[in-house]
């Protein structure tokens, strides 16, 4: 009798047992010198706004619901958003976005996320990036992703669930392929970025696609609230199909 073959999982990688201990070495981690110096630096100065406030300045680890079926992958954290607050897209204009849609989509019982210690539950939802660190311009040089490459493969080993990837930008996309074991991507370049791009991996993991909600993006209207809703659309309708 022929015995079914068994579909390759997201990542089988050999790093820390649990997310607490993955999570401190995360915070730990100093692979990228200028990343680290720049995140310190704004910690230093601040933002007149924020002046009073103490910021966390160390790598940001992902964020979610550990037993998660959506995986949300986006680019870096913010100088004043998580590189302050210490979690991923909280207290900044773009968090404001994701946060608002994941609440109005049944992922959050709150709309807007401004601080670490606001109470905010996100479930079947595990929010990361592919870098961990602010870095200046909000652009990442690629032996900055490669360096943080392993926080990410973690995480994915950990993440048993997953049946949704939603990248947040073109740079996501690609960080994220990168992350991905051969099995899972047949070995095959990363598909061509498109806002409402959907593609399906070897395994049966939907990815998607969306412009950052990034402000660059939402006050040109680049991305607009129709245009972010329909990505989650897309999200609920392939985790509940």
């Amino acid at each position: 009798m022929a015995v079914a073959k068994k579909k390759p999982t997201l990542l089988n990688h050999k790093g820390p047992s649990t997310f607490e201990e993955l999570e401190k070495e995360i915070k730990h981690c100093e692979r990228c010198p200028r990343l680290r110096s720049h995140c310190l630096k704004v910690a230093k100065e601040k933002r007149r706004q924020f002046e009073h406030e103490s910021y966390f300045a160390l790598p940001i680890p992902g964020f979610g619901d550990p037993k998660a079926k959506v995986l949300i992958v986006g680019l870096a954290p913010a100088a004043h958003g998580a590189n302050r607050t210490g979690r991923m897209f909280t207290g900044d204009n773009s968090g404001l976005w994701l946060y608002r849609a994941l609440f109005e989509f049944g992922f959050s019982n709150k709309e807007e996320s401004l601080r670490a210690d606001d109470d905010l539950k996100i479930k079947n939802v595990f929010i990361t990036a592919v870098a961990r660190c602010a870095p200046p311009e909000n652009k990442l040089l690629p032996e900055e992703i490669l360096n943080c490459r392993p926080n990410l493969q973690q995480e994915l080993a950990f993440l048993k669930n997953i049946k949704v990837i939603l990248v947040l930008g073109q740079v996501a996309l690609k960080g994220l392929w990168g992350a991905l074991p051969k099995s899972v991507t047949d070995n095959q370049i990363a598909p061509k970025f498109s806002h409402g791009m959907q593609y399906v991996l070897n395994n049966g993991t939907f990815l998607l696609a969306s412009y950052h909600p990034s402000q660059q993006n939402t006050f040109t209207r680049k991305l607009t609230k129709p245009m972010f809703d329909s990505i989650f659309s897309q999200v609920s309708h392939l985790l509940y199909q």
